[in-house]
């Protein structure tokens, strides 16, 4: 999913739960009022866009699954079930889907079409868009190719055969599409809206949206507001008729007042009160399919070596991070993609079957980064780790600078940015040393593995590599789960050898929260989904 983030990228997510509950007296000869029920909750951060075609973090994610809806919804074991669509009819040979859409609208009453599906979806495609996860729709017939210019938008695998009807034409069978499209990239935006308003999606008063939620208000940086969708499909699921996302980053401000009784929750624990919450008993713990990690710029010296980069992964030692610095429960990583993935044999694992490609090793850091030209560090230069402000990235990063000195005898400085700067910093490469972390988008090694192929929207780090992009290939064109499996176990292994990422831990999601606060849909995937989220009354 996205950056953590979902990006992430992927970067970690606040929840913050909040509570007021109302209720209007009656009499005998007078109807009852419909019960006011308000919910607040913080992503974090001021989002990047709330364009779902060009987004790619989690924040803007959780945001998005409120005023959004698509042609399918995960349910609370992760499965997609129809949302929009009426019917779902898939060809034998797994490459046509046929869809046929409800009745719906959107917020401001107009229809939504298939035309509008297409619309959105060519957008992202659109090459001089720079849509980041332009490759999430390169399952369509045609799809990477009119991104890379060399066919024509009429080529591309979507045809709409009228307002309900929409055929979608895959390059090779794709056993999660469905999954996919309950995916932001592929929500629908109404094209009347965008040819109407450049910049629709930065305020209350011209945004747009489907979903359970419409936009009330926009303070940026401060607090947007959202309010029952009268419009929504499927309204009567919805029981919030307020929900408050503040756009804060302080995690440490968020603890403070869910102790303090303001709020209801939070998902973004400062490390520093991890256990004294859960030796109170306070501290809840759910599933989460990501990785944190460090990206490398190879494109820059000296991590154009790839010895600097192992040297670097195999000089840290991350049990001692998990268990004195992070102390969330963490595990260590060893490889890219993290567990909770089934592999091709019935009853396995994909990362119990890959394994760990590397392990520590001090010796073999020094010696690597001797081989380099860097005896003992001497004539390393000064590089720095770049890391977004909210949550927890500066205490690590301090951690890792100081076993960084210790170990190899570098110089490292910290770089800290708020969240639409340091995406930014990213995506043009202006770092050395960035912090990173990845949720996975669907359950399938995929949503990891294909990312860091060339040129890919959220590899980042400058890598490419023929025999990686060639395997992420076979595994996609590939029909046989054994042969996209082993495909894409190769891939990994060439990463991990190559180490432009370098893997640190795998996520736990430690969070607090009230105990009426009920219906929320907290995926591994990073995803919090509010549809059907109420307050149980005490």
């Amino acid at each position: 999913m996205f950056k953590s983030k979902k990006l992430a990228t992927l970067t970690s997510v606040l929840l913050v739960i909040g509570l007021l509950v109302t209720g209007c007296g009656t009499s005998n000869n007078q109807a009852a009022a419909p019960q006011e029920m308000k919910m607040s909750w913080n992503p974090g951060a001021e989002p990047k866009t709330l364009d779902p075609q060009m987004s790619n973090g989690i924040p803007e994610a959780i945001m998005e699954m409120a005023l959004f809806e698509g042609i399918t919804r995960l349910d609370q074991n992760n499965q997609p079930q129809n949302a929009l669509a009426e019917d779902i009819k898939v060809s034998d040979d797994g490459l046509k889907y046929t869809i046929k859409l409800k009745d719906s609208k959107f917020s401001n009453g107009d229809p939504v079409t298939a035309n509008d599906f297409k619309a959105s979806w060519m957008h992202a495609l659109n090459p001089e868009a720079a849509a980041e996860y332009a490759y999430q729709l390169f399952y369509i017939k045609n799809g990477e190719a009119y991104n890379a210019k060399k066919v024509k938008a009429e080529d591309v695998g979507i045809k709409v055969v009228d307002d309900k009807n929409l055929e979608i034409t895959l390059e090779n069978p794709t056993p999660y599409f469905k999954a996919l499209l309950a995916f932001p990239t592929y929500y629908p935006v109404d094209e009347k809206v965008v040819k109407a308003t450049k910049d629709w999606n930065t305020k209350a008063e011209t945004f747009v949206g489907n979903g359970p939620y419409k936009m009330q208000s926009w303070s940026h940086n401060d607090k947007m507001v959202l309010v029952k969708n009268d419009n929504y499909w499927d309204i009567k699921s919805v029981k919030i008729t307020e929900l408050t996302f503040n756009l804060v980053e302080d995690a440490k401000a968020a603890l403070t007042a869910f102790e303090a009784g303001q709020l209801d929750g939070t998902d973004n624990i400062p490390v520093s009160d991890i256990e004294r919450l859960r030796t109170a008993g306070v501290l809840k713990t759910s599933p989460y399919l990501g990785t944190y990690y460090y990206r490398f710029n190879v494109t820059k010296k000296p991590f154009n070596d790839v010895k600097v980069r192992q040297a670097l992964a195999l000089a840290i030692d991350r049990k001692s991070l998990i268990d004195n610095v992070l102390k969330g429960g963490q595990t260590p990583a060893y490889a890219f993609t993290p567990g909770g993935i089934p592999d091709a044999q019935a009853g396995k694992e994909f990362r119990t079957v890959g394994g760990d490609y590397f392990k520590e090793d001090l010796a073999k850091a020094k010696q690597l980064l001797a081989e380099a030209g860097y005896p003992d560090g001497k004539g390393f230069p000064e590089v720095s780790i770049l890391y977004n402000t909210n949550g927890n990235h500066n205490v690590l990063a301090q951690a890792i600078q100081d076993m960084w000195s210790k170990n190899l005898g570098i110089k490292v400085t910290l770089t800290g940015q708020e969240w639409k700067v340091y995406q930014q910093s990213e995506q043009s490469l202006q770092y050395d040393i960035a912090r990173a972390g990845w949720i996975g988008d669907y359950i399938d090694p995929m949503t990891f593995m294909d990312m860091m192929v060339t040129d890919g929207g959220n590899n980042q780090t400058g890598f490419s590599n023929a025999a990686y992009d060639k395997a992420i290939d076979i595994a996609k064109k590939s029909g046989d789960p054994t042969v996209r499996m082993q495909s894409m176990h190769d891939a990994e292994k060439i990463l991990m050898n190559e180490m432009p990422v370098m893997p640190i831990y795998f996520y736990t999601n430690n969070f607090v929260s009230k105990d009426n606060v009920k219906g929320l849909l907290q995926s591994p995937l990073g995803f919090i989904d509010f549809k059907t989220a109420y307050l149980e009354k005490k």
